[in-house]
Formats: structure tokens, sequence, C-alpha cells
């Protein structure tokens, strides 16, 4: 119903379990506004500048709460997530600040569930319900960065991904299909440790396909 609003800044301020309130003046109207910490952190009281929030509503026991974003990838996908069974508006915004919106995407797209689960209150069986329910409904390209702005990802390490899948049963086309995944992965490229690429790999397989 209210896709943004634009305005300036008159208040932010934190209440009830960290929760981040923006006051936002449009037309001589101050809006109460609920936004993730990262959004808090680009924002400054300014009566000269006019800021865009672009903006979720809904209502709770007949009381109407609005939840704003710094971008409208992030409040698309704020939607997403609070329509999978068990994520709440809060958790949703919880996953959005922990991870950030590249690094949450890719996590879902390529079946990280490790580091779905570096949210608190997210647990191994509700990071894969996130993944089962959306995965097919978001894709790498969407996230802000291209693969050209990716760094290669070390010979080494594909060499080790592809010869444990391989001693595991899984097919070259399974192994292939599972690289050219985890390649994309924007948290894996700056992790070193084979040891988690190769579990990585292993959880979008075991997500992905049946041996």
């Amino acid at each position: 119903m209210y896709s943004y609003y634009r305005g300036i800044v008159t208040d932010i301020y934190t209440y009830h379990h960290q929760r981040h309130i923006l006051v936002l003046e449009v037309n001589n109207i101050g809006y109460e506004i609920q936004i993730p910490y990262r959004f808090r952190q680009q924002l400054q009281v300014n009566p000269h500048k006019l800021v865009t929030v672009y903006t979720h509503l809904q209502i709770r026991d007949e009381q109407p709460f609005l939840y704003g974003f710094a971008t409208m990838a992030e409040r698309d996908l704020f939607r997403q997530l609070i329509g999978v069974s068990g994520i709440g508006t809060q958790t949703a915004i919880s996953l959005l600040d922990t991870l950030g919106l590249e690094d949450l995407v890719s996590a879902i797209v390529t079946g990280n569930v490790r580091l779905l689960t570096k949210t608190p209150g997210i647990g191994n069986k509700t990071a894969e319900r996130i993944i089962l329910e959306l995965k097919g409904k978001l894709s790498l390209p969407s996230l802000s960065s291209t693969a050209s702005d990716l760094p290669l990802p070390p010979p080494h390490m594909i060499k080790e991904v592809e010869k444990t899948l391989s001693a595991l049963g899984y097919t070259p086309s399974e192994i292939q299909q599972a690289i050219s995944v985890i390649t994309k992965d924007s948290f894996l490229l700056k992790n070193p440790s084979v040891e988690e690429w190769i579990k990585t790999a292993i959880q979008f397989l075991s997500l992905n396909t049946s041996q």
C-alpha cells in the first residue's frame, strides 16, 4: 500500500529489545518507522536533507506498524522472509542486520545453513526452512555485486573440493553444479579454510540432490 516515503529525519531512537525507530516527517506528519540497525547507521537528523525510505505496512492486533529499509531490494527480501513459516518481522530484520542483503541472498541461494545460523535465534531447522521456501524465488544476479567484482577462488581449493566430493560418490555433474554455486558465495571467497568450502558444498548437494 505504501511503497516509500520521502521526507526529513527528525528523530532516531531505540526502545524495547533494541528496536530502532526512525521518525520521518512527510508533509508535516511524523511517521514512526522501525528500521534495521544497518540503515540507522546511514542516517542522521537533518532538517535540510530529504531521505527516501522503502516501507512495508503490517497490521497486527488491529494496530498498524511501519517497517522501513534503505533500498527496495531489502524491503522486498524482508517481505519474502516474513512469508516463511515461523519467521516474524523481528527475525527478518535480525537476518538483514546480521548478514546484510548480499550475504543473506547468497546464503539462501547456495543453501549455506551455517551462515544463516550466525543470526541470533536461527537454528539449523529454521535455516533449512528458509532455504527450502525461498531459494527458488531468489537469484544471485539480483545482488549488487557482479561476478567480475568477486575474487577468483584459489585453484587448490577447487581441486580439494572436487576430490572430496568425488570420494563421497557425487557425480561429475553434481560436483560442477556445487562448484558453480559456492564460487559465487562472497563469504566463502573471503574464507581460506578448505574445510568450510567442502562443508558448504556438501550442504548444498544434500539439499539439492539425492544420491
